[in-house]
Order: C-alpha cells, then structure tokens, then sequence
C-alpha cells in the first residue's frame, strides 16, 4: 500500500489566494491529515517564495526556478511547458517508485518519459487549456498578447495528447469529464472537483451590509467580470459593493472610481479576503467562459450567504440549487433587490449544507487516496 505521493505543482501552492493554487494547498492539507506523506516539488517564480508553511505539511518540499527567458517561446512545446523543464526535478522523482501527482497541463513535460513507463501518474487539470488560451486571447487587446495566446493554445492542445500516457485523469467538472472521455477513451477519467478551504459549511446566519464580487483582477477573465457587473448592474441601483482581488488593471480601478457607492479592496491578504467574504450579503458572480470550475463558487457555497450566477458559471456542477441563476443584467438587479432585503436563515443554513455535499473535502479525500493506495 502506497502511502507516499510526488505532486507536481505548477506554481508555488501558498499564500492559497488564486484559483489553482487553492487546489493544490488544500489537496495536500487534506492529504496529510490523513496520514499521506506528499514530497512536493514546485516552480518558483514572480513574487511567490519557498513556504514555512508547505514544509510543515509536506515529507519533503524541493524548488525550482521556472526558466522565463524569451528563446523558450520559440520553442514547439508550450511555452508553459518548456520553461517548467528541471533535469534535477527529474532525478529527484527517480529516487522512488511512488506514485506522481501532475498539477494541469503545465506541469506535464515528464508524462510521457521512459523512465516513468512503469509508474502510477496521475494528471489533474484545472481547464481544457486551449480553450482557456483561447479565451483569454479573444479578450485581449494587445495585438501581440493576442498572438501569443493563440500561438500557446495551438501548441497546448498538440501537447495535450501527452496525457494518455496518464494511469488516471482527475477532472474539475462535469462538462471537462466528457470531454477527456470522449478525446481520450484509452485514459481512465473520473470527476473530482477542486479542493478548497473548507471542511464545514461556516456561512453567518443573519444580514451583510454589501454585495461582493471577488477574483483574481489580473485575469482578464475576471476583470471583465467585474466591468461588466459594474457597467450593466453595479452602476444601476445605489446599493454598496465591494470588488475585490489580486492586481487590478487601471482600467478597472478608473471604472470603480467613477461610482461612489463601488469600492475596490485589491491585494488582501487570505484572511482578510476571508472575512471580506463572510460578511457580504449577497455574492454576484459572472463569467463569460465555461472552462473548469470556479473556485470563487466554491468559496461562497461554503462561507458565503446568498449567491448569483449566470449558467457559464455553473456549468459542469449540480450546484445551480445554491443558486438564483442570472443570465442577463435585469435578471440581476431584481434579485439583489429581493435578497437585500431577506435574512440569512437557519433553514437557508441547513440547505446550503446539503447541496454542498457533492463539493466535500472529506469525499475527494478519499477518493484520491484510493487510488493512491490501491497502485503498487
């Protein structure tokens, strides 16, 4: 019985303040109460720094500086693929036969390595990468950014084929299962969605005094989100709201500057972010992409009081239950004007904790380690 795991982390996991990371942290805080020794091994680069906090749950943490130079565009890999090659991230895999955890696509260049012919590899993918690329490119505005954007999907989607050289893939959604399944047959799927900071549903019975979206502002998913939230909602009723999140671009500061009654809270720290979240009475989210699953609803399914969603939000969960779903500007502004008004219940409580179930900590826990455990 394997009771040791590699995880390949695209990214330093902690601070857990931005959607990928949040899955990789939180899978390993779970894994190692139950008695899972991860030795994890991770990219370093930006402003993210080797972390007291991993070591102590970890068996063993190893760094790698990602390789950022310009000539690995120029590269027929993916550039996220080729500046995440570690000869040494190599040799430290090949001290054991344990099984190897490979965090999404970009994490992926030793899947198809004969050296790992014989060993348990499991590929967790947090998007269907190409289309996430494909994305972000149509809403980019730099002619250039654009280019590359398209040019890394193009090589993301060749590369993808890499994973049927996976024992298991593990899918954030419903809608990303049947897609592996259908490209890939051949390679076991199953669904496992995102881990995430909660063990109990903690949401505050009672009423918040604002209405929240939050996310990774630097994403160009999410700033759009939030324009259009503040240019078709926000902007057309007198309620208060906060924006929050990680590096904001000017141009959404200037937006949010225009409306007196619109604050922006940028770069908070994780409990800061927390309580942010907690006391807010209603959370409006929006997406205009339906890749993976958003682990900002998530976090309001399990600390936050009321929530709106439009149906790219939601796609590929069961969660539309915990819900008022909200597709257009209208459908919004009439249900913040009902729940603005409601009390978060007790009965409110106990519904949210049953259709939370199919996102517990506690489940996916016991089905990674059982595919952990039953591998030799």
């Amino acid at each position: 019985m394997n009771t040791h795991l590699h995880i390949i982390s695209f990214d330093i996991p902690y601070p857990a303040n931005y959607g990928g990371v949040i899955d990789v942290f939180h899978k390993i805080r779970c894994l190692n109460k139950e008695g899972i020794k991860v030795i994890l091994h991770c990219f370093e680069y930006g402003n993210r720094k080797s972390s007291p906090e991993l070591e102590k749950l970890c068996e063993k943490v190893y760094y790698y500086k990602r390789n950022t130079s310009f000539i690995n565009q120029l590269s027929v890999l993916p550039y996220n693929v080729k500046s995440r090659i570690s000869s040494e991230l190599k040799q430290h895999l090949l001290q054991d036969n344990y099984p190897i955890l490979f965090e999404v696509l970009h994490s992926c260049y030793l899947i198809n390595d004969a050296d790992f012919k014989n060993r348990i590899k499991l590929f967790r993918h947090s998007n269907i990468e190409h289309n996430y690329f494909l994305e972000l490119a149509k809403a980019e505005t730099s002619l250039l950014k654009k280019l590359y954007l398209k040019l890394e999907a193009f090589k993301l989607k060749r590369f993808e084929k890499q994973i049927t050289n996976a024992s298991c893939i593990l899918s954030v959604s419903e809608t990303d299962l049947q897609y592996f399944k259908n490209t890939y047959p051949q390679t076991p799927t199953i669904y496992l969605p995102s881990f995430h900071p909660y063990d109990d549903v903690i949401i505050k019975q009672g009423k918040g005094e604002y209405i929240l979206y939050h996310g990774n502002l630097s994403i160009s998913e999410n700033y759009i989100a939030a324009n259009w939230l503040i240019d078709n909602v926000f902007s057309k009723i007198s309620y208060s709201f906060i924006i929050a999140g990680l590096n904001p671009p000017q141009h959404l500061i200037d937006n949010i500057k225009l409306y007196p009654h619109i604050k922006l809270k940028q770069n908070c720290t994780e409990q800061e972010m927390q309580t942010i979240i907690e006391d807010a009475h209603i959370h409006c989210l929006y997406t205009h992409q339906t890749t993976g699953l958003k682990l900002k609803l998530v976090n309001v399914l399990f600390s936050g009081r009321y929530i709106l969603a439009n149906t790219n939000m939601l796609a590929g969960t069961d969660l539309a239950k915990s819900c008022q779903v909200c597709d257009t500007p209208a459908t919004y502004i009439s249900s913040i004007n009902e729940l603005m008004n409601q009390s978060f219940s007790i009965a409110d409580l106990e519904e949210r904790k049953k259709s939370s179930l199919s996102m517990s900590n506690s489940t996916k826990t016991k089905t990674l380690i059982r595919l952990i455990e039953s591998t030799k």
